[in-house]
């Protein structure tokens, strides 16, 4: 399980620290707030394919960091 989220220099974030807790964890907010770029940088974080497009206009590199839990499957 994913609990915590780091995300710098990405797209239309400069930085965000997200903790997230065991159950149903929701993103919600208006259009154009960045719910879909945090979705794709845990994506790319995750081993889809990385493009510099997403880098913060004026950074030399952007940084996502997940990190997980171990869950027990008992």
């Amino acid at each position: 399980m994913i609990t915590h989220i780091h995300i710098q220099n990405f797209a239309i974030i400069r930085e965000l620290d997200m903790e997230l807790k065991p159950g149903l964890n929701i993103l919600t907010g208006e259009t154009g707030a960045g719910k879909s770029i945090v979705i794709e940088a845990v994506s790319m974080a995750l081993g889809s394919r990385a493009d510099t497009d997403y880098v913060r206009t004026g950074c030399d590199k952007a940084t996502v960091t997940v990190v997980a839990d171990s869950v027990d499957a008992s």
